[in-house]
């Protein structure tokens, strides 16, 4: 299908018509990548609630905080359905952690992406082998960087549709979702962590600061991405 074809078949969709769509258009071929925020425990409902056949996986980089592994357990529990999950190669994050020490993604920029290529960028390319459409929890006003993204795109390098469905949403619309479908939400949220990362790169947000200001908040510059979302 061409991409301006799907992006007219589902612009006008709600959040559960267009992810019944979409696995009905590539059945077995559309995968969920959740971090447990709430953007993603949005979507998650929306696919459990609804039974609708698409795989939902997470990346466990080994330096998640104990309170996305609780809200973890908490989705497992309220909808009986099973979360894929899958690990950094165990090769790689020994001879980094070896070479460099349990830290060294504070000592350069450089450093620091390469621990996200290898917890987060490479695994992510395993659960994308095979698969026709990726989707994902990005808003556009979490940064100046996601707003300038596309809520479909066709990415040529990975061979697949990326769809954000809450894209054009609010942060209020995403909280009234949460609310009204009584979503289990990580419990850091109501401590100001509004972006939730590894525990060792994120801090909750100041009133006033940007939506990205809590991680990898000791870098300058404004891109504060770990690759998953940059061409």
């Amino acid at each position: 299908m061409e991409l301006k074809d799907l992006r007219n078949s589902l612009k006008s969709r709600t959040l559960e018509n267009a992810l019944k769509y979409l696995s009905s258009l590539f059945p077995g071929k559309v995968v969920f990548t959740t971090s447990f925020g709430i953007e993603d425990q949005t979507i998650t409902h929306a696919i459990f609630a609804n039974d609708i056949p698409i795989d939902i996986v997470t990346l466990d980089t080994g330096r998640l905080f104990p309170e996305t592994y609780k809200v973890y357990s908490e989705t497992l529990k309220k909808y009986n359905k099973k979360i894929g999950l899958f690990f950094p190669d165990r090769d790689e994050v020994e001879k980094m952690v070896s070479g460099k020490g349990p830290y060294s993604f504070y000592h350069s920029k450089e450093n620091r992406l390469e621990c996200c290529r290898i917890r987060k960028v490479i695994p992510l390319g395993r659960v994308l082998e095979g698969k026709s459409c990726w989707i994902s929890g990005i808003r556009a006003d979490q940064s100046p960087d996601r707003k300038n993204l596309d809520w479909l795109e066709y990415d040529e390098k990975k061979n697949l549709f990326k769809f954000l469905p809450l894209f054009n949403w609010t942060l209020k619309e995403v909280n009234d979702y949460l609310n009204k479908y009584n979503v289990p939400v990580n419990t850091l949220v109501d401590k100001g962590y509004v972006s939730i990362g590894c525990e060792p790169c994120t801090r909750a947000v100041n009133p006033g600061e940007d939506f990205r200001a809590g991680r990898w908040w000791w870098e300058s510059g404004n891109q504060k991405e770990c690759g998953l979302h940059i061409k």
